[in-house]
């Protein structure tokens, strides 16, 4: 049996453990004991970032704003996705540690993804990147924890609330999207998001593209409106 090699760890700013582990060629993140996430199941995460992003591959200068950065899939998705020159991409990361990982022992992972300059971290929570940038986005891809239902803390909390999701909605730009993945279905969730004044859609995504397809991850795919055609 081969060997389980952990390459480095940290401590979240809320000062929970992390831990960056690889065996037998995959990698893994885990915490007090737990596994958040893994580079051999990311089939939901980078369907979360063609889902968000595919509306605007006609546009010119597409904003595109990802809360959490983990292993890369979704920006590296998101960047595919928009090849286009214009287009930008903002990952809102508080862990300065997970962007290091991704630039040093995950940089295989995606070849190319950290010399592109459409790309740029912001060491923040996505909230705040929400908060302080009003009619900016085209789209704004969540991807924290299990999804909206899992939240306890004050600030999680304040990212799914009514007013948070009326603080992203004022975020959109007129057609944007709020793109939520989540690892179950969840209707309140949805409920949350109609009276929140978005257009609501709802996909069911196998988690991972490789092996048997017998588990699924929800998207939210929430619109501000109809999206036109403008070139921006």
């Amino acid at each position: 049996m081969k060997p389980y090699h952990t390459l480095a760890e940290t401590k979240t700013p809320e000062g929970e453990p992390l831990t960056l582990v690889e065996h037998d060629g995959h990698f893994y993140l885990q915490s007090n004991g737990l596994q958040l996430m893994t580079t051999f199941s990311h089939g939901s995460e980078e369907d979360l970032a063609e889902l968000g992003c595919a509306t605007f591959r006609p546009a010119r200068q597409p904003m595109i704003l990802i809360g959490g950065l983990g292993f890369g899939f979704t920006l590296a998705k998101a960047a595919e996705t928009l090849p286009q020159k214009g287009a930008r991409f903002i990952v809102a990361e508080r862990t300065r540690d997970i962007v290091t990982w991704n630039q040093t022992h995950l940089a295989g992972l995606h070849p190319g993804l950290w010399e592109d300059d459409r790309v740029e971290i912001l060491h923040e929570a996505v909230q705040e990147t929400i908060a302080g940038n009003p009619n900016t986005f085209s789209a704004i891809l969540l991807d924290v924890d299990n999804g909206p239902w899992s939240f306890h803390g004050e600030a999680n909390e304040d990212l799914y609330s009514p007013k948070g999701l009326a603080r992203a909605k004022d975020a959109l730009k007129e057609g944007g999207i709020l793109t939520v993945w989540s690892a179950r279905h969840d209707p309140s969730f949805e409920k949350q998001l109609r009276k929140a004044g978005f257009e609501v859609e709802c996909e069911k995504v196998p988690a991972s593209k490789k092996g048997k397809k017998n588990r699924f991850h929800t998207i939210w795919l929430a619109r501000n409106g109809e999206y036109q055609k403008r070139g921006r």
